[in-house]
C-alpha cells in the first residue's frame, strides 16, 4: 500500500500572531495542516503565556530558522506589582504579597536601574538543562538547583503606562533574556514583589508582528491565499551583506565549491543571489575575499523558471 502523502513542498516564511495559551510547538503544527506544508518549523518559542509574532518557517527556509534566535527581540509587557508568583507570571502559585508605595518616578528610576548590559539568573521553571533534565523537572519536584548568572542587554526599557500595581512596559533586548525575570527584579527593586501578568512579542530581528497573520484568519482563507502569505525565505537573513554572482558562479556556488572573488567585497556572514535575484544560501567571506558556502538552497531543475 502507498503511503498517504504527508504535504506538499511549500517554501516560506509565515509571520504568525500567536495567540495566548497555547504551545508555539502547537501553533506551528496548526499552520502546518492549514498550509499542508511537509517540512516546518520555527525561529524560536514563545512561552504558552505569551502571544504576538512567532515566525514559522516551511521547506527551505526551515534551513535558516538559526538566524533569528540570535535577533534582538521586542515585547509590551504587563507586570503586575505587589505579588509573586512561583513561576515569575500568572501561570505560577502565589507566593508571597505586599502592599504597593512605589511612585511613577520611582518605577521609572528602576526600569533604568534594569537596563543596558545586566546579568540575569535563569529561572527553575525553564527549559534549560541540568545534568539532562530540564530545570523545570526540578522545579516541579520541590527542588531547587543553583544557576550561575548569564549576561544579557537591555537594549530598551521604557515605561508605556503605571496605574496603581499595574506596569506597561516596552522591553527589547537580547538572546536569553527572560522577561518574566525582569518582572521579578523590577519588583524586588521597588521591596513590593512583582510578576509578569501578561506578554506580547511585537519584533524578532527585522521582523514586526503588524504584518503577521492569526490562526483564525488563516483559517477562512482559501489555499491559495494562505500560501500567498508566506514571505520569501530570505525574508530571514535580510539583514545580511548580500554578494551577487553570475550565472558561472551561481552554478558553481551551488554545488558548494569555494571562490575567489577577491577584494573589494564584505567580510564575514553574506546572503549570496544568482540571477534575478535568486537566494542562493549563505557563505563566509574571509578578508583574502574566499568565499565559503555555508547553507545552501535547493535550486528548482529549471534554472530558466522565474523567481517569484
Amino acid at each position: 500500500m502507498a503511503r498517504a502523502r504527508r504535504g506538499d513542498p511549500v517554501d516560506g516564511v509565515l509571520l504568525l500572531d500567536k495567540p495566548s495559551g497555547i504551545t508555539s510547538n502547537l501553533a506551528l503544527q496548526k499552520a502546518r495542516h492549514l498550509l499542508a506544508a511537509a517540512k516546518a518549523g520555527h525561529t524560536g518559542t514563545l512561552d504558552p503565556l505569551a502571544s504576538g509574532l512567532l515566525p514559522l518557517t516551511f521547506g527551505e527556509a526551515t534551513k535558516f530558522s538559526s538566524d533569528l534566535l540570535d535577533a534582538t527581540k521586542a515585547y509590551d509587557a504587563e507586570i503586575r506589582l505587589g505579588v509573586a508568583t512561583s513561576t515569575g507570571d500568572a501561570e505560577g502559585e502565589v507566593t508571597a504579597t505586599a502592599s504597593v508605595d512605589a511612585s511613577s518616578a520611582q518605577v521609572i528610576a528602576t526600569l533604568q536601574q534594569l537596563s543596558g548590559a545586566i546579568e540575569q539568573v535563569p529561572p527553575m521553571f525553564s527549559a534549560l538543562k541540568r545534568a539532562g533534565r530540564p530545570l523545570y523537572a526540578y522545579a516541579r519536584a520541590g527542588v531547587e538547583v543553583e544557576r550561575a548568572p548569564r549576561a544579557v542587554m537591555i537594549h530598551r526599557l521604557e515605561l508605556l503606562a503605571f496605574e496603581g500595581t499595574s506596569v506597561r512596559v516596552v522591553v527589547e533586548c537580547s538572546k536569553g533574556t527572560y522577561v518574566r525575570v525582569l518582572a521579578q527584579d523590577i519588583g524586588a527593586l521597588l521591596g513590593c514583589g512583582a510578576h509578569l501578568s501578561a506578554l506580547r512579542r511585537t519584533r524578532v530581528g527585522q521582523l514586526a508582528l503588524e504584518n503577521s497573520v492569526t490562526l483564525e484568519t488563516l483559517a477562512v482563507l482559501a489555499p491559495e491565499m494562505r500560501r500567498a502569505l508566506l514571505l520569501p525565505f530570505d525574508a530571514l537573513i535580510g539583514g545580511l551583506p548580500r554578494v551577487e554572482l553570475d550565472a558561472s558562479l551561481a552554478d558553481r556556488f551551488s554545488h558548494g565549491q569555494r571562490l575567489a572573488l577577491g577584494p573589494g567585497n564584505p567580510c564575514g556572514r553574506v546572503r549570496v543571489v544568482g540571477p534575478r535575484s535568486r537566494l542562493l544560501g549563505v557563505a563566509q567571506i574571509d578578508e583574502d575575499g574566499l568565499l565559503a558556502p555555508r547553507r545552501l538552497v535547493q535550486q528548482p531543475v529549471n534554472q530558466n523558471e522565474s523567481q517569484s
